[in-house]
């Protein structure tokens, strides 16, 4: 799977995946956080003999023994696995797995991920036999969960980084189809190309350009003289609208249900917002996540001091007048309304 075929993407659906590849082997999930937590109990309903390696005495432990499984160290699941899928934190990674994971991997495992940071930027360099395979969902581990216990699943991402047996890409499908993603669709594509738009999407988009567009716009309204309480309202709370609209048909479909005002307004205005200089900054951006510079900068070095400045930022957006009016808000809203 080095290159994405011409064409369009390999979207893989549940009649066209075998279990087999998956059930013929024994399953270490490495961590019982978000994703953890859902993959492994999405399998072992799937059929798939699994275990959770974990440290010794961590609240993820009381949590897995609650579930029914019964933990075992992350050294005693390597030594036990045929496939051990690594599923705690980026930054822990690179650590734990020259500690506890490499000095244990039977020769002829198979190493799986849910995204491609630590391989693509050669933080973890798994051993030239192994297997190397990664199944990303496309949602936060809960949502893993619940459409699979619904019938349904979310989309993944699929991808090989190498493939020593011959046979990696029918196990990553296996994998993919055991936790659900099949049901929806798994789509084809490189480690390189995954976590490049992964981080770049993160950055520009989903977390950073969200989050600084909100402020922005809140406090452009306050500064200008309206109430917070109304400020909120307009450039957060309706947000959700927004995006549900966008996610059930597109930015068309969205377009066509809004008010025409708001249609007209933002389609001759947003461009002004959202300029070529923010394009420019973006592309910015994903050069620094091609080249690595990103990757250096959050794990390559001073990992503490990373986490530091993470924790100052967030800080910083917690301490901001609309968390303060937003949490008001929402209390009001749910004594009054009952609203979730």
């Amino acid at each position: 799977m080095s290159a994405v075929p011409r064409g369009g993407p390999r979207i893989y659906y549940d009649d066209e995946v075998s279990l087999e590849p998956i059930l013929s082997r024994r399953v270490a999930i490495i961590g019982y956080g978000s994703q953890g937590r859902a993959q492994a109990l999405n399998l072992r309903d799937s059929g798939v003999d699994v275990r959770v390696g974990l440290r010794r005495g961590g609240r993820s432990w009381e949590v897995a023994s609650r579930d029914g499984f019964e933990p075992l160290t992350i050294e005693d699941a390597v030594r036990w696995a045929d496939v051990v899928q690594i599923l705690i934190p980026d930054l822990q990674q690179p650590s734990v797995y020259a500690s506890a994971i490499a000095p244990n991997l039977r020769r002829g495992a198979s190493l799986g991920f849910a995204h491609a940071f630590n391989i693509h930027y050669g933080l973890i360099r798994p051993p030239e036999w192994a297997d190397v395979f990664m199944v990303a969902p496309k949602s936060p581990g809960p949502r893993v969960r619940e459409e699979y216990v619904a019938g349904r699943g979310v989309p993944s991402l699929v991808a090989v980084a190498q493939d020593r047996s011959g046979g990696a890409r029918e196990l990553a499908l296996a994998y993919a189809k055991a936790i659900g993603s099949t049901r929806a669709g798994v789509l084809e594509t490189t480690f390189r190309e995954e976590v490049e738009t992964d981080l770049f999407g993160e950055q520009a988009v989903l977390v950073g350009g969200v989050t600084y567009l909100i402020l922005r716009g809140f406090e452009t309204l306050v500064e200008a003289g309206y109430q917070p309480e109304v400020a909120y309202f307009e450039v957060l709370n309706e947000l959700k609208l927004i995006v549900d609209l966008i996610q059930s048909g597109g930015l068309t479909h969205m377009l066509e249900s809004v008010s025409e005002t708001a249609r007209y307004g933002g389609l001759t205005r947003g461009p002004r917002v959202i300029d070529e200089r923010v394009k420019e900054t973006m592309r910015r951006l994903l050069d620094e996540v091609r080249s690595g510079e990103f990757a250096r900068e959050w794990a390559g070095g001073d990992v503490e001091g990373s986490l530091a400045e993470m924790r100052r930022l967030v800080d910083a957006v917690r301490a901001h007048q609309i968390e303060e009016v937003g949490a008001r808000l929402r209390r009001l809203m749910r004594m009054r309304w009952g609203a979730g």
